[in-house]
């Protein structure tokens, strides 16, 4: 669970209604459903437009689940290049089809890693390794960043509706002026809602999702680049502490991984 996005969210929100209710005792004012409706339905309309169905709904999930989600910790990382390091050394010992019961064990947890183990047991090159996980790398990180470019389209499309409702409400309250002309602040109120939620919910909801879903995304990428960078070493049958040096050479020095400490 995503405890910053959640207290991103939720103190957002307290700082939006503390505003309400330190400025008007009139809270109803700011509930509107037709504006809601006008916003929403209208964003959602666009996008299925713009957009094939399928994606516009894993789009849609992807907000739920960067709540939800595990996030891959700077401690993860080490902890890869440690479980490489110990399959080196399990190569050497044992030899290649050592990995095979590795490679069975990740099948349903991490298909990447499995799919990378089973290319070295099978006796590709580093080179056909390295080369063949870049292109598995990129094309799914192509596919799983197109949810966030949906959220960030629907994020620059929400205040438009919300512009869109404003104009409806004007033209209604303009045509009523001349029935009763003490209801032209009433209904200029009620038409600046449907902006007000325009841009509360891009910037409060699409666009910080879209760009959390791409960092998420970013890192993912990372960490399997440094996966890929391990098994191609152990493909070419490097020393563990060959390895240790080149995947720590992709991380923080602060969180390098030392054979050292993992022999005592």
């Amino acid at each position: 669970m995503s405890f910053g996005t959640i207290f991103g969210f939720l103190f957002a929100m307290a700082l939006f209604v503390g505003a309400i209710v330190l400025t008007t005792n009139d809270f109803l004012i700011f509930f509107s459903m037709p504006s809601f409706v006008m916003v929403v339905g209208g964003t959602l309309a666009s996008t299925f437009v713009a957009y094939e169905a399928r994606y516009v709904v894993l789009a849609l999930r992807m907000i739920w689940r960067i709540v939800f989600s595990p996030r891959i910790s700077r401690n993860l990382l080490k902890s890869e290049v440690g479980r490489v390091i110990r399959w080196g050394y399990t190569v050497q010992k044992s030899g290649l089809p050592a990995l095979e019961t590795e490679a069975n064990k990740l099948k349903n947890t991490d298909r990447f890693m499995a799919f990378g183990i089973d290319m070295v047991v099978s006796g590709y090159s580093g080179d056909e390794v390295r080369e063949i996980l870049t292109t598995t790398i990129e094309t799914t990180f192509g596919r799983n960043v197109v949810q966030a470019s949906i959220l960030r389209s629907m994020g620059a499309v929400c205040p438009a509706f919300g512009m869109i409702g404003t104009l409806v409400g004007l033209i209604i309250m303009l045509q009523q002026m001349g029935e009763d002309p003490t209801q032209l602040g009433i209904g200029l109120a009620l038409a600046l809602v449907t902006t007000l939620y325009g841009v509360l919910f891009a910037r409060l909801i699409f666009i910080p999702a879209a760009s959390k879903i791409q960092q998420r995304e970013e890192i993912v990428r990372f960490r399997n680049y440094l996966v890929a960078e391990g098994l191609s070493l152990l493909a070419e049958r490097r020393s563990p502490r060959y390895i240790q040096d080149k995947m720590n050479s992709y991380l923080d020095p602060a969180i390098h991984f030392s054979i050292d400490k993992m022999r005592r």
